[in-house]
């Protein structure tokens, strides 16, 4: 097993391998304290029929009382209905600061338990068990946790650190391929603004049964993003450049009302930055055609079918955005990457030079 620390406001670990599911009841037994009496596990239907019955098993024969909260599929779920949904089916089973919330799921999943988390009383404790790939390498680790509104995705959210996070790579043999795909683009987007070496991995398909292969990504991605949360918790400067690809991608999913899934949007946004800079000379065009040919590779798109005006005005929503300016991520060459703050107009023609 990998056991990767991450140490950010909160000091928890990140645990790799397969097989770990029927074991997160010990995990959680052994490395929550003070130990919780109930555990409330927030899940989809798609992943209640897959492995919730294994989870809720696990919990049990460690002594955890638990109930189960289920919602619909789909990241068209992730808002505040839902939310508040999962709040006041803590308050009805009567859960204390001293209980726990449990997400098995993927990054909706993740997301929205964690903000309840956050919310409940003000903090109650949770642990993520991510089911996919996407969660796996990104939004399970560094505490990001929130909800879509009608103006734009993840706009309501807080920091919230896990105490534990489970990464079983068994769960990850029943992703859709679209969805496998999806979670390889988030690790491409940590190998282009960190990591040359693991960028290496992706200039071949990556296959679902490939165990090894996976755990060698995952725990990569992890450490990264780990050792960039730690000096950056909350987002003010080093941490954005986990961002690459996000601001033109968080666009395109809010204008394809969410139908374009959260990692193929990731991958538009990356091709679509890219191109922008190298026609302004900020990066060289092999890194352009490395990036595409990966992501190409992976069965990943690299375009979009929306106009300039529409593209820039969604992406005008974006977190980084200050009144007058937006920070935006670019790669000069794989394995790094720098923060550039634009005035808007600037940021206009990057998004112009995208469609050119």
């Amino acid at each position: 097993m990998i056991t990767v620390n991450v140490r950010a406001s909160k000091t928890y670990k990140v645990l790799i391998d397969s097989n770990l599911l029927e074991q997160c009841g010990t995990f959680i037994k052994n490395t929550v304290a003070p130990t919780p009496s109930k555990i409330a596990i927030f899940c989809d239907d798609k992943v209640d029929s897959l492995y919730a019955e294994k989870a809720e098993k696990s919990l049990k024969e460690n002594g955890f009382l638990t109930c189960k909260f289920v919602f619909a599929n789909g990241e068209d779920q992730k808002h505040m209905g839902t939310v508040t949904q999962m709040i006041e089916f803590l308050a009805q089973n009567e859960f204390t600061r001293k209980d726990l919330v449990v997400a098995l799921g993927g990054g909706v999943t993740g997301d929205m338990a964690g903000f309840s988390a956050a919310i409940f009383m003000r903090g109650i404790r949770f642990v993520q068990i991510p089911t996919t790939l996407l969660a796996m390498v990104d939004s399970s680790v560094g505490g990001k946790t929130g909800c879509n509104l009608n103006a734009g995705k993840n706009l309501a959210g807080a920091f919230y650190q896990p105490e534990l996070v489970i990464c079983d790579t068994n769960c990850l043999e029943t992703l859709s391929d679209e969805n496998f795909s999806c979670g390889i683009a988030e690790a491409i987007k940590t190998a282009v603004i960190q990591d040359a070496e693991l960028f290496e991995f992706f200039k071949n398909k990556i296959q679902k049964n490939d165990a090894t292969t996976l755990k060698e990504i995952i725990s990569r991605c992890v450490k990264i993003k780990a050792s960039i949360v730690e000096k950056d918790e909350k987002e003010s400067g080093l941490r954005q450049i986990l961002n690459f690809g996000h601001t033109l991608g968080h666009a395109i999913e809010h204008l394809s009302n969410y139908k374009i899934p959260h990692g193929e949007a990731v991958s538009i946004g990356m091709s679509l930055i890219t191109k922008s800079c190298v026609k302004m000379n900020k990066c060289s065009s092999l890194l352009y055609e490395e990036l595409i040919a990966a992501l190409k590779t992976n069965n990943l798109p690299v375009s979009h079918s929306y106009n300039k005006s529409e593209l820039f005005k969604a992406a005008l929503s974006d977190k980084k955005r200050n009144t007058n300016s937006i920070t935006v991520v670019f790669s000069k060459q794989i394995g790094s990457s720098e923060l550039l703050s634009l005035k808007l107009d600037e940021f206009e023609a990057i998004v112009s030079a995208s469609f050119d």
